[in-house]
């Protein structure tokens, strides 16, 4: 089980954030310095990024924990481009620090948060006080998926909430229709299946292992289609593995329930829900989001139990259209 040790998430994503500044060119990343100090890593919005990138953001929202790597994906007779993504922190790395579950307003500007930062502002306070995790450090990273740059206010919203200097943060950013914004997306399926079982009501740090994999998709031609496009790699075409410590019973009755497949909203392409539910995502049933597959393995029975399956139709028409 994860314990709420401080696992240095931070210091180990800024290292990440570091080595992105230090061959900003190779990564095809622009790197700027706001007033105080803040520093910015565009790898998407102004800047080409690439997949180099977007493995280096996929390091930096698991902080350091996760490991990341392309593979050749087969599904029903259809090749696919993917990410392989595994951790043996899944509570820490997942939860606690590349789910995407600090929303930042401030005036017009919006964005989704995720990394480590995460851990050190506990806005999400239910959720950490779950987890029983938190940091402190002296250098944050915050990762953004955003079509804007953050601006000063940007910069002093988090320094409050954070405790550290300006000085002290560096937000990573790409915009979903990007090749990293693609990559970085398609790496959160196992976070995805950590999450329903947060949802169903299941403790996940007694998740000790998981490994999964996802089609990248090919960058859609504006934000809110690749938002289709990414949910659909992951809820029709992404496959995770659990290693949970729960006896067989439960593990039975939550590999029926984690699936996309198992929510009322599966079986269309993502941006047709969308607009179904007029562009809200909180009308969409919160138990959509999940791999399309999975399996929960016991390490004390060594008994396996799958769920869900893939829907290669549903991806082919979200990917070609």
């Amino acid at each position: 089980m994860d314990s709420g040790m401080n696992r240095g998430l931070n210091a180990r994503a800024a290292d990440v954030a570091d080595q992105l500044a230090d061959d900003a060119a190779t990564y095809g990343v622009n790197v700027r310095t706001l007033v105080g100090g803040a520093r910015v890593i565009d790898a998407g919005i102004e800047a080409a990024g690439g997949f180099g990138a977007g493995l280096a953001m996929v390091h930096a929202c698991m902080g350091g924990l996760g490991h990341a790597s392309f593979v050749p994906l087969a599904i029903d007779g259809d090749s696919y481009d993917g990410v392989h993504v595994w951790t043996d922190h899944p509570s820490t790395a997942c939860m606690a620090s590349q789910y995407a579950g600090w929303a930042l307003q401030v005036g017009d500007y919006f964005a989704m948060g995720s990394g480590p930062l995460r851990a050190v502002a506990r806005v999400e306070h239910e959720l950490f006080d779950k987890l029983g995790y938190s940091e402190q450090t002296e250098r944050g990273v915050l990762v953004l998926e955003t079509r804007s740059l953050p601006t000063d206010a940007v910069v002093t919203f988090v320094t409050e909430r954070t405790g550290l200097p300006r000085g002290a943060i560096t937000f990573i950013v790409a915009p979903t229709a990007s090749i990293a914004g693609s990559v970085q997306i398609s790496a959160r399926v196992i976070e995805t299946g950590l999450h329903k079982m947060d949802v169903l009501g299941f403790d996940v740090r007694l998740v000790t292992h998981a490994m999964g994999s996802a089609p990248i998709p090919p960058v859609a031609k504006n934000d809110l289609r690749a938002i289709g496009r990414t949910n659909d790699c992951i809820l029709y075409g992404g496959r995770a593995h659990y290693t949970v410590r729960a006896d067989d019973a439960t593990l039975e009755e939550l590999a029926a329930k984690i699936p996309a497949s198992a929510s009322s909203d599966y079986g269309t392409p993502f941006y047709q829900i969308f607009e179904r539910y007029d562009r809200d995502f909180y009308k969409i049933d919160k138990l959509l989001f999940s791999p399309g597959e999975v399996w929960l393995t016991s390490p004390t029975t060594g008994r396996t139990f799958h769920g869900g399956k893939l829907n290669p139709d549903v991806l082919r028409e979200s990917l070609t259209t």
